[in-house]
């Protein structure tokens, strides 16, 4: 009996320090990827339903310079049916470039149909990819007309240095395109904006100096690297979640950098994100993080 007491007190005192999170902000990836189509307004409203209070989503440029909402520059094959009925393939999905068609030949692909092999929970439907003026106006209405409160957007730049010109402008048209949208609609206090690419976030650095930003990294390196390489400490650290540790907690502790780790789906790499002190965190499933984090 006296074990059973022993054993039930330690366990009461370990899930005691690791509490809900309450304050934690929940980023739906690509909306709620994990449930419908990335990247698209239905899978940003899911997310918003399962208790997401950012979207985070992709944008690139189209040849007549819209703002397009897509993670790659092209149509990806594991998604993407090209106007005509045919699927996009691994072998000819770079032919399909957005920088090289106007936003009307964009809208003519089906990026949901399909489905997605791998995410098997995601319910196919017919969409196509929005412009991020869109995004704004759709789910500001949604929240609006359902009395919940107003969204914050992560949105990441997708560029590197291999596309410049070719699947991407310039950077600092680039910058200039998507930060136009942002204040058009007046969402510069409820936008971060987020790279891997150091060169668009020093761009707005320089000339948008209070604008929210968050530094991407997906390789194994030490924080102090990635922050000079940067050339100034951002809003928020983002790193892939197994690369979260306590010398990255330290550093951003220290110099007042919120930490949101990406992209965070099964359980129990959520119950592990849970044990340290992090800001945000970015998932394809935001009822698996609402459970987690906040029940």
């Amino acid at each position: 009996m006296k074990k059973i007491i022993t054993s039930a007190l330690f366990a009461l005192a370990f899930f005691s320090v690791i509490p809900a999170q309450k304050n934690v902000s929940i980023e739906g990836h690509r909306g709620a990827r994990g449930h419908l189509p990335e990247n698209t307004i239905p899978s940003f409203i899911k997310a918003i339903d399962q208790g997401a209070d950012v979207i985070e989503l992709d944008l690139v440029i189209s040849k007549d310079k819209k703002v397009v909402v897509s993670h790659e520059p092209w149509f990806s094959y594991f998604i993407s049916t090209a106007p005509d009925g045919t699927a996009i393939t691994k072998e000819n999905e770079k032919q399909h470039n957005i920088y090289a068609m106007t936003y009307y030949e964009v809208k003519k692909y089906d990026v949901g149909s399909r489905g997605n092999v791998q995410f098997p929970m995601q319910v196919p439907m017919k969409v196509y990819k929005p412009l991020l003026s869109e995004v704004f106006v759709a789910i500001d209405k949604y929240t609006k007309s359902k009395k919940l409160p107003l969204v914050r957007y992560n949105i990441e730049i997708k560029s590197n240095e291999a596309g410049d010109g070719t699947t991407h402008p310039p950077i600092p048209e680039f910058v200039t395109l998507v930060m136009a949208e942002i204040t058009k609609y007046k969402m510069m206090n409820r936008a971060k904006i987020q790279s891997f690419d150091v060169r668009p976030l020093q761009e707005i650095k320089k000339r948008w100096p209070k604008q929210e930003l968050a530094l991407l990294v997906g390789t194994k390196e030490p924080i102090e690297t990635s922050i000079e390489r940067l050339g100034f400490k951002p809003e928020s650290f983002s790193p892939h979640f197994s690369l979260v540790d306590q010398s990255v907690v330290d550093y951003c502790k220290a110099n007042k950098i919120k930490l949101v780790p990406w992209t965070v789906n099964e359980i129990a790499d959520l119950e592990k994100m849970k044990t340290f002190p992090i800001d945000g965190i970015i998932t394809d499933y935001p009822d698996r993080a609402v459970k987690v984090l906040r029940n």
